[in-house]
């Protein structure tokens, strides 16, 4: 068939062609990808049918360009060997020869990543990075608090008031509404037990130091690190994925003076006043549980409260609300600088977030239980 021609334009244009012959094979004509393209479904059978015949020679002799694409095309049709006769000008012997010496990547078999002994050590490794992190932004937010106490003109004050309402004065409703439901629930089923034992006015007892110590202060932050925790994640990823974080950096501002320390001074600062809140919404809703099943009046309620109730508990519980609302906001902020610009990354990192700071915040009342176990109790 020789050399196929095309007239498109006025312009001569050579496609590649195929001839067989007995005992021989013709390729002619140029063999790059650009003009392969539309004659690939002629040439893969014919070249198949070719290869059949193992002691054809191969005759490159007229093919007057070679493309590595080709190249390769040829070199899988041969299977990867060279032909026992080949007929190759000088200049094409390199692209085929490139082709040939080419070594393929084997597929590595995937293995068992992590023996059942390797994955408490990579858990405490990923663990020890995040500690790591978290005391890294702490430190600079001390170095921030430093420098806002030797200029206090630098201080974000609308970014802290808008973190304060955000976080504490929006959240009053719900928190508000869980806390009068927990009230409820714990007296009626405590009423239920204490009248079989006709201890009946042991009520006030158990709800004054289970949510005003212990309930109260954990259930806040349990709301708080779900609402304003995962908000605040989200809320500093998508500014990684705008990059807008690099933009401050960009023109000299301080990202942790003005968007990590607010959030962090702002939710330390409204936590304690939502655990005193919800505390006192809670109280309420036992005293009505309480007047319903044990027809105990609100003002026995309210006389007898502050002497089995001392006051160190409020204080041990509003001192709890601090460290949880720090440490949430703290956590929130660290997880929400990691986020890589993808969404995957974002819902990973908020997912974290809010799971680690309610892990911590029992962690953290834990020790307090701990440490204040002789504190308020009032004893027989």
């Amino acid at each position: 068939a020789g050399q196929n021609r095309k007239r498109k334009g006025g312009r001569v244009s050579v496609i590649p062609s195929l001839q067989l012959e007995p005992g021989k094979i013709l390729l002619a004509g140029t063999w790059t990808l650009a003009a392969m393209q539309a004659e690939i479904p002629v040439l893969l059978p014919r070249l198949a049918v070719a290869h059949k015949d193992a002691n054809a020679i191969w005759d490159l002799s007229r093919v007057e360009r070679l493309d590595s694409a080709a190249a390769t095309l040829l070199w899988r049709i041969w299977g990867e060997e060279w032909p026992e006769s080949l007929v190759l000008p000088e200049a094409l012997r390199e692209t085929l020869q490139r082709v040939a010496n080419f070594v393929p990547v084997e597929a590595v078999p995937e293995s068992q990543r992590h023996s059942w002994l390797e994955i408490p050590g990579q858990l405490l490794l990923s663990g020890l990075v995040e500690i790591r992190g978290v005391i890294s932004l702490f430190g600079q937010l001390l170095l921030d608090v430093s420098h806002l106490l030797r200029h206090p003109g630098e201080m974000p004050w609308k970014e802290f008031a808008a973190n304060v309402y955000k976080s504490g004065a929006q959240a009053l409703p719900i928190t508000a509404m869980v806390g009068f439901l927990i009230g409820i629930t714990i007296s009626y089923l405590s009423a239920l037990q204490l009248r079989s034992f006709g201890a009946d006015l042991l009520i006030v007892n158990i709800l004054g130091i289970s949510i005003v110590r212990e309930l109260g202060p954990v259930l806040v932050a349990v709301l708080v690190a779900g609402r304003s925790g995962s908000a605040m994640t989200a809320q500093i990823g998508v500014m990684r994925v705008t990059e807008e974080i690099d933009a401050l950096s960009t023109m000299g501002i301080s990202r942790t003076v003005r968007v990590i320390l607010p959030k962090v001074a702002g939710l330390t600062v409204a936590m304690p006043l939502l655990v005193l809140w919800t505390s006192a919404v809670a109280m309420f809703g036992g005293m009505v549980a309480a007047l319903l099943q044990l027809d105990l009046s609100l003002v026995y309620f309210l006389d007898n409260l502050p002497r089995v109730v001392p006051v160190s508990n409020l204080l041990i519980g509003l001192s709890k609300g601090v460290f949880f609302g720090f440490i949430i906001a703290l956590i929130a902020c660290h997880f929400g600088l990691r986020v890589k610009p993808n969404t995957e990354s974002l819902a990973a990192n908020t997912t974290t977030s809010v799971v680690t700071a309610i892990t911590m915040v029992i962690l953290i009342n834990a020790v307090f239980a701990v440490l204040t176990r002789q504190i308020g109790v009032p004893t027989l």
